[in-house]
């Protein structure tokens, strides 16, 4: 479960930096965590060290090798750019100023968004203070591992976006429109979820709707997920779209990249519990379980329908179960899970053929289809199946439990999330487009984005 903190000041002025910096205390306490000032565990660092490493793979090489798969050969160095770049620049942007605006104190009151108390790790790292080393806390492991581990979602988050835009955008559009995206959307929504006095946070006693999301589902999947479909629309098709086939050049390296996501995800959801527990644990064996049965029900719808089952069809499968349990992990039993994934296969599988066919907009990887789809189903599913005998919490259940509040909880919260997801991606998009264009021109698109974004050949035939 992500950290969220009891804030013991009423303001986060300077003096509560320095008060953080002198005590080296955590402000607050973390629901399956012991309090603040509890002495550190070697068990819960590892596994955050551990989950945190697991989740940068995610991204590159795991994101990387299964996008890059899917595109054109032409193209496969421009996604694989896209990734490996926003692995390093969303780490500064988070260190600077993202990680303070998630999780440090709350600007106005209103539990929109945080202030900058933790801004350039002040408050997070350690310090030298009357010739003692003091090391901020955040439950059992360093504040500095919260960060990290935080990071990798930060990481993670706009590069799922780039799937729907991939083969035609710029890629200095995408590195300016990655910054406001991250800064402007991302950060207020983890806020919300995340943040103890977030508006819809899970552990604030005072929110009206306290949704349930573990690992991210409404933070990561329905925003980036959201804001992708925004993206394949106002940036128009890519050239020949519908007219001329556009088949994975390599789905090898989809599949590979799908295995390194599968087991990324452990870290994604198992490590969210910030602790070695039963928490984690479950989230482990639900994440798992969720995905194996998305695997198996869109490859058996692929079969039923098309007479064949793919290895394409396989993989999405596996990555739309990991997704839709992902808020769920650590609130729902495995066998839950099972359920739970075998709907996201179905549901993605629908949209990702059906619905986009239909409709015709050009989303290149299916972005929204799996991401946003998945992780709105996962979101709402949660509120069906979560159960007190994981949560360890009478009153933190779901539907099938007789608490049908929780599932309007989970309904107003991805509500939101979709809401600021696409407004604010519009006008972001307009602001980048306004600045720099969006798209590269005809003749670089048809060249491919390898050569002319980044003057290399990810194949060299001689």
């Amino acid at each position: 479960m992500k950290l969220r903190y009891r804030t013991a000041l009423t303001a986060l002025g300077l003096s509560g930096i320095l008060s953080r910096c002198s005590w080296g205390e955590d402000l607050g306490s973390v629901a399956a965590l012991p309090p603040a000032g509890t002495e550190f565990n070697g068990a819960d660092i590892a596994w955050s060290l551990i989950a945190s490493a697991l989740v940068l793979m995610m991204t590159a090489p795991g994101l990387a090798l299964f996008y890059g798969g899917l595109v054109r050969k032409k193209n496969i160095l421009s996604v694989m750019m896209q990734c490996v770049f926003l692995v390093g620049m969303m780490s500064l942007v988070w260190a600077m100023w993202g990680y303070s605006l998630v999780f440090s104190g709350d600007l106005g009151g209103a539990g929109l968004i945080g202030d900058f108390g933790y801004a350039a790790l002040n408050g997070v790292i350690p310090v030298w203070e009357n010739g003692k080393q003091i090391v901020p806390a955040a439950g059992t492991i360093p504040r500095s591992i919260h960060m990290i581990f935080q990071m990798m979602f930060f990481i993670i988050t706009p590069a799922l976006i780039c799937g729907a835009f991939a083969e035609r955008m710029k890629f200095s559009s995408m590195v300016l429109f990655s910054v406001l995206w991250g800064t402007f959307i991302y950060c207020p929504v983890a806020h919300w979820v995340w943040a103890d006095a977030g508006w819809c946070a899970e552990l604030n006693p005072n929110a009206a709707y306290r949704a349930i999301d573990f690992a991210g589902g409404t933070v990561v999947h329905i925003t980036s997920g959201f804001s992708a479909l925004v993206c394949a629309i106002l940036l128009g098709k890519r050239l020949g779209f519908g007219q001329e086939p556009m088949p994975p050049h390599n789905l090898t390296y989809t599949c590979i990249g799908a295995a390194l996501l599968w087991v990324g995800w452990f870290g994604f959801n198992a490590g969210s519990a910030l602790a070695a527990n039963a928490t984690a644990a479950n989230a482990f064996v639900a994440t798992h379980m969720a995905a194996a049965a998305g695997t198996v029900s869109w490859s058996g719808i692929e079969w039923l329908k098309r007479g064949k089952a793919s290895i394409l069809g396989a993989c999405s499968g596996a990555v739309a179960g990991l997704i839709c349990i992902t808020p769920a992990s650590g609130s729902c039993t495995p066998l839950a899970g099972i359920i739970i994934g075998f709907s996201a296969g179905l549901v993605c599988f629908y949209f990702c053929t059906t619905v986009k066919n239909k409709f015709g907009y050009d989303d290149s990887l299916d972005a929204f289809g799996i991401h946003g789809v998945g992780g709105t189903l996962g979101a709402l599913l949660t509120g069906v199946f979560a159960s007190k005998a994981v949560t360890n919490d009478s009153g933190k259940c779901g539907l099938l439990e007789g608490n049908s509040h929780q599932l309007v909880a989970q309904v107003v919260a991805a509500f939101a999330a979709v809401a600021l997801a696409v407004v604010g991606t519009v006008i972001l998009l307009k602001i980048v487009d306004s600045i720099l264009g969006l798209r590269v021109n005809q003749a670089g698109e048809l060249q491919g984005l390898d050569i002319q974004q980044h003057g290399e050949e990810g194949y060299i035939f001689l």
